[in-house]
Formats: structure tokens, sequence, C-alpha cells
């Protein structure tokens, strides 16, 4: 059995390590599924700053992978999203080296599905790279991919977290205008998918200072060998030095992108199809497609039927979904004579589901509550 993170989480294995923390596969006891749970210590005020704003973030769309739920535990703090086993687009150019345009094609139009909603809202990612562009894990199936790590993203208008001469993202992703520290906006999301692009394409990383001079010296130069011409009039626009010669939303690209891949070749016969495996592995021993084994035999009290009842991944009928447990009271009470034992003093532990539109309100509270205590924090480092 794993460490049960706030009476609700209980972590399972390590499955990756993001800016802010470590990530871990999880069983969430109340929903009955596993989930990826982000880890961090609550010590570290500017971490904890992120993760205020991480959690916060609620874009409903297929194509994002935006947090679900929080807890806090003595000195740590996590927060769950949707597990995604098919690893990143680092994982699938792992196997498979450059991909085909068509395959290409698809991927991109999802990543620009994705990053139009977080624009919708307001939010510029700031760190769009292939590590932080999840897959499902499909098969030979049509991939279904998931833009995740919000933990630097910001709503433009929102005060910055570092000084304004320090360059926030990962090195090689950067748009000119970052790497001059200019405020963030939506052109340097879509400077970076270009970017991804090419390493889709290319089955290498792009040196992105050589292809801004390159722009800066020839104009729109020819597109490199991989490239379909119609694909790289696409990506050359993302690529624009000048934020203002760029598509001026993840929207317009992508209508652009779907009329470019009508332009593309029929596939190879016989081509190879891509296929995304599941690069989680298997469950650790004690843990089955529904749960915990132990929890098969006999469900802790409170905590409703054995997880046989449910099908994998999915929530029990009855299952609450109000903050804490609430343990089922004994059938008889105790006798008279006998004084009750004196009960061990709780943990402070707090948990939440991110509220659904609704409940906003509730969400907003609990977010601001977070947001002040790490504020102070930081304030107290600062003296």
């Amino acid at each position: 059995m794993g460490e049960v993170f706030a009476g609700r989480y209980e972590l399972v294995d390590p499955i990756g390590r993001g800016g802010a923390g470590a990530v871990w596969r999880a069983w969430d006891r109340r929903r009955r599924k596993y989930v990826a749970a982000k880890v961090l210590l609550q010590g570290d005020a500017h971490m904890l700053l992120r993760f205020v704003r991480e959690q916060a973030l609620r874009i409903d769309h297929p194509h994002v992978l935006a947090p679900a739920s929080w807890a806090a535990d003595d000195d740590k703090v996590l927060f769950t999203m949707d597990l995604v086993a098919g690893g990143s687009l680092a994982h699938v150019i792992a196997d498979y080296g450059p991909l085909p345009p068509r395959f290409v094609c698809a991927l991109l139009d999802q990543l620009l599905s994705g990053l139009a909603a977080v624009h919708a809202e307001g939010v510029v990612h700031r760190d769009i790279k292939p590590a932080n562009i999840l897959m499902e894990a499909t098969g030979t199936g049509r991939p279904h991919l998931r833009l995740s790590d919000f933990g630097i993203s910001m709503r433009k208008g929102e005060p910055r977290l570092t000084e304004t001469d320090f360059v926030v993202g990962t090195p090689g992703y950067f748009a000119p205008e970052q790497l001059a520290g200019g405020e963030p906006d939506f052109p340097a999301d879509l400077f970076a998918v270009g970017l991804v692009a090419l390493y889709l394409l290319l089955g290498r990383k792009p040196d992105a200072q050589a292809l801004v001079e390159r722009f800066g010296a020839h104009g729109t130069p020819d597109a490199p060998e991989g490239v379909p011409a119609p694909l790289w009039g696409v990506i050359s626009n993302l690529l624009q030095p000048d934020p203002g010669n760029r598509f001026r939303t993840a929207t317009g690209a992508r209508k652009a992108l779907a009329e470019a891949a009508q332009l593309l070749p029929d596939p190879v016969p016989g081509e190879e199809p891509v296929e995304v495996f599941d690069q989680l592995g298997p469950l650790p021993a004690g843990f089955g497609p529904q749960g915990p084994e132990v929890a098969a035999a006999a469900a802790p009290v409170g905590f409703g039927p054995p997880p046989a009842a449910y099908g994998p991944g999915q929530p029990a009928a009855a299952s609450p979904e109000t903050s804490g447990f609430h343990l089922t009271p004994p059938a008889v009470a105790p006798p008279a004579a006998t004084p009750p034992a004196a009960s061990p003093a709780p943990r402070a532990v707090r948990s939440g589901r991110i509220a659904p539109p609704p409940a906003k309100v509730t969400a907003g509270i609990l977010t601001a509550a977070l947001l002040c205590f790490a504020v102070g924090v930081w304030a107290l480092t600062r003296l």
C-alpha cells in the first residue's frame, strides 16, 4: 500500500517530474479512479505561488489537461489531473523519428484547438514544448493530444512572478520577443507551436536562433528538407520573428493548417502506421485496474462497496463530492460503563474538488486562501 495523502489520494508510483515537483500515479479513493498527482512542498513560496495559479486554471477541453482537484497535508500540497498514459511527443519521436506530414497535421490541429481554448480564457501558456504535450495511449488509432503543465502560464495583465529582465520558459522554444523581455502574449505561444511542428517533421529539436537569423537575412527561407511546401507555408508564418507578421490567433492558424493538409500528397502505400504506446508500465504489486487489490475483498468503512462493483476508472454512484470523509457510525453504541477511548488529534488536512462552473465562488475562495498564504510566505522570505 502506498502513502495516503490527505486521507484521499494513495500515491502508487512516480511517473515523472515537472518544474514544480514530482508527478505520481495515484488512486483517488473518492472518485474510484487512477489520476496523475503533482506533489510539492509548501515551504517553497515561489513554487507555491505557481501551484496556486496552476490549480486555479479551469479549462474544460478535450485537448487541454487542466487540474481537477487539490489537497494539502502537513507540509505538502498536491493537485490532480487525468492520467494520460501515452507519454509526451518526445516519447513518440524517440520511438519513430520524423513523423508523416499527415500525422503531424492531425497533432498540430489538436494542439491549436486546445491552445485556442486557453487563449480564449486570457491565458498565455509560455512553455509550449514537446515534453508538455502529452498523448493518450491510442495505439494505431487516431492520436489524441493533451496540452499540459500550466505552471508558468499567466493571464494577460497579471503581475509577473519574476523580475522583468528574467526570461521564463524553456531555452530553445523562446520567441524573439520573449528573449527581448517583452510582456507575455499569445503570439509567443504560436511561435513555439511552429518550433514543435518542425520538431515533429524533422525528428530533432530545431535551432530557433538560426531560424530567426535565416528569416532576417532572406525573408521567408525555403522549406527545410522533409517539410512539404504547403505545410511550410503555415509553419513559416508561425516562425516569423516579428510577432505582428504571425497569425493573429490559434484559430486562424488552425484554418490555414486545414487548407494546407488538403494539398499534401497521399500516404505512401505500405507506410508504417504511427503507434502511441502506453508509457506508464504495469501497476506495482498490490494494485490492480480497479484500485488497491486489498480493497477488493473488503472496502474501508465509509468508502462504499468494493471497487469491483465499478468499471475501471468509474466513480461510485453514491460517492459524495464534498470535501473530507465521513465515517459510518457503529450500528450499536458502546456500553455506558465503558468510557470512550480518547481519539488522537487529527492532522490538518484539506482537500477538495475543483468546482464545476455553478460553484466557482467556492473554488475562488479556496484559491484566494491558498494565494494569500503563499504571498505571505513569499513576503517573509524577502525580508
